[in-house]
């Protein structure tokens, strides 16, 4: 099977696999997991922050992040795109009693002119904005990358503005190998920042949120109200430190694989137009024969798998368990529909 419907159906490898079975474990809720208070402490010395939190998913860290940066009645700031509007389930507004302020970004990239001229002024009849999220990189967009010096202004007007400043960094690991960033200089522009360890790091499970020492002891708390207080979850977390410590530069393959695949595309006459393809995400759109339902199906017997984004677009998702052989064979496929 060749699966391109996410970096999230990755199989942990035998090494992971190894360093989970012989984990160390105690009581998360008591902070008695070795391995999990490894893992936060790791993730704490990469960024340059005070403190960290395991929790099972992507989702958990944002809303999270969401809840203890705001009061109910406030408004956040983020682009239209954004998955912490679009993909988790109307959580804003079930978990934090929040409302949003959706700006319309450049491939889900908003600026600060953008957010200035998006924050409320101190008035009875509007929600205060108290929160400015960004995504890098933008999954919605076909991961499109931030650039640091983009986001140091935006920075410095929600420091002027007392806003908070939230990074759903899904991917981030993508758009640092990709741009040469560093964790550090991410960690010195973000109040929290969220990371996936189970995208395209390889772990089966696991996210992390950074911050500093009070965020992360309220969002703590906050965890075991949402349910996601976990006991010997080292077992978990050991592949996380396994994805942390050998999947992160290999990261640039998938990059690789995803620009070979868009060339393959571009050649085809019943691909459009291709978002442009910055790191191990492609989103084209269908045209002619196909629409884009009928193009999944017409995989199907070659054992390719994709989702649809939308009626006339597909999304490819390159990870670690799509070898370069699987490419060769997909753009073979391709050329002969």
């Amino acid at each position: 099977m060749i699966d391109f419907r996410s970096d999230t159906v990755t199989k942990p490898s035998p090494k992971m696999l190894a360093a989970m079975s012989s984990a160390p474990v105690g009581d998360d809720v008591f902070g008695e997991d070795p391995t999990v208070n490894a893992l936060e402490k790791m993730a704490t010395n990469l960024f340059g922050m005070e403190a960290a939190l395991f929790c099972p998913s992507g989702t958990m860290t944002n809303q999270l992040a969401i809840k203890c940066h705001t009061n109910a009645g406030d408004e956040v700031i983020c682009d239209e795109l954004s998955h912490i509007y679009q993909y988790e389930g109307g959580g804003i507004a079930f978990n934090s009693g929040a409302s949003v302020r959706l700006l319309k970004g450049d491939r889900g990239r908003i600026t600060a002119n953008q957010v200035a001229m998006s924050i409320n002024p101190d008035d009875i009849h509007k929600p205060p904005s108290t929160l400015v999220s960004l995504e890098n990189t933008v999954n919605r967009a076909g991961g499109s990358i931030y650039q640091l010096t983009d986001i140091k202004p935006i920075k410095e007007l929600c420091s002027t503005k007392n806003l908070a400043l939230h990074l759903d960094g899904a991917r981030l690991f993508n758009a640092l190998v990709a741009t040469g960033d560093t964790a550090i200089s991410y960690g010195e522009t973000f109040d929290s920042i969220s990371i996936c360890l189970s995208k395209g790091l390889g772990a089966p499970i696991g996210s992390l949120l950074l911050g500093n020492a009070p965020f992360i002891k309220k969002a703590k708390r906050f965890r075991k109200v949402f349910g996601g207080g976990m006991r010997q979850a080292g077992f978990i977390a050991a592949a996380g430190i396994y994805a942390l410590e050998n999947n992160i530069e290999r990261l640039a393959q998938d990059h690789t694989h995803a620009k070979q695949l868009a060339a393959a595309l571009s050649e085809l006459d019943f691909v459009g137009e291709i978002l442009p393809v910055e790191t191990n995400i492609i989103i084209f759109e269908v045209k002619g024969r196909y629409t884009a339902t009928e193009l999944l199906k017409a995989l199907q017997p070659f054992n390719i798998l994709a989702f649809t984004v939308s009626d006339h677009q597909i999304r490819f998702v390159l990870h670690l368990d799509i070898t370069p052989a699987m490419v060769e064979e997909t753009i073979a496929v391709l050329h002969k529909l």
